[in-house]
């Protein structure tokens, strides 16, 4: 939506199942969903092309992402328990974590990218 206008801005086509959580890049170039498909896709903001195709590590669906405060890194955090981190760029799997038991829900980063916090459905936070 654009905010200013009232009005529909575009929309974002490629997911084939419930998008569970959206997130812009702090620069808002980029906007990436999350799937219950257990994919990740990126879109250019603008031109509501799709830059990637799917990125589909995880085992579950995928609840929640976000952007790290520059930007260069995704986190996404999934119903396999893992949260998995991806380079916005070259679109390649950084690493995961698995800290939790259970399907994760929801994760941000702090303010200076150094530490990310992840909520899972059990009621635990771990940073």
């Amino acid at each position: 939506m654009d905010l200013h206008r009232h009005s529909l801005a575009g929309t974002l086509r490629g997911l084939a199942h419930i998008v569970d959580s959206v997130a812009f890049s702090p620069d808002g170039r980029t906007v990436a969903a999350a799937s219950r498909g257990g994919v990740v896709l990126l879109w250019d903001a603008r031109t509501h092309r799709q830059l990637t195709l799917p990125l589909e590590a995880h085992a579950g669906s995928v609840y929640s992402v976000a952007f790290s405060p520059n930007g260069r890194t995704l986190a996404a955090a999934s119903a396999d328990g893992t949260v998995q981190l991806w380079d916005v760029n070259s679109h390649s799997l950084l690493g995961e974590l698995n800290n939790h038991a259970g399907a994760i829900a929801s994760l941000a980063f702090s303010p200076d990218g150094r530490s990310l916090a992840t909520g899972d459905i059990g009621g635990t936070v771990v940073l």
